[in-house]
C-alpha cells in the first residue's frame, strides 16, 4: 500500500507522517522495528511513574484489559477493592490523558502491554 492510500485509510487523507506517529502501524511497516521505542511512546508516563513509585498501574492495566475492561473482574483478578482499581484506572488517565481508554487509545495501549511483557520474558 503506497503511503498516501495508507494515510487515508488511518483517516488522515491529505497529511503527512512520520513511522512513530501512525502508532502501531508504523511498527508494522517500518524497516526495522522500534518496540521499544513504541512502548516507551505508548505507555512512557505509566512505566515511569511504577518504577518511581513502586506502584502497580501497568499490572492494573493489563488485568483490567483482560477482564473485559471490568472494574469487578479486574479487582477480583488483583484481590484488591473495587475503590483502588478505580483510583488507579484514574492515575492512568493523569498519566496518559482522559482518552486512554477511547478504543484506538485502547488497541494501542493493550499492544503496547502486551509488547512491553515479551520483552520482559
Amino acid at each position: 500500500m503506497d503511503p498516501g492510500s495508507l494515510l487515508h485509510a488511518l483517516g488522515r487523507g491529505g497529511e503527512g507522517a512520520a513511522l512513530p506517529e501512525l502508532g502501531f502501524v508504523g511498527v508494522l511497516l517500518g524497516d526495522r522495528a522500534d518496540v521499544g521505542g513504541y512502548v516507551r511512546r505508548v505507555l512512557g508516563p505509566v512505566l515511569a511513574y511504577d518504577a518511581e513509585r513502586g506502584t502497580e498501574l501497568v499490572r492494573t492495566l493489563e488485568t483490567y484489559y483482560a477482564q473485559g475492561a471490568s472494574l469487578t473482574r479486574a479487582k477480583e483478578a488483583l484481590h484488591v477493592h473495587v475503590n483502588t482499581v478505580v483510583q488507579r484506572l484514574e492515575r492512568v488517565a493523569l498519566l496518559l490523558g482522559a482518552d486512554w481508554n477511547a478504543p484506538e487509545r485502547a488497541l494501542e495501549n493493550q499492544l503496547a502491554l502486551r509488547l512491553h511483557r515479551l520483552a520482559d520474558r
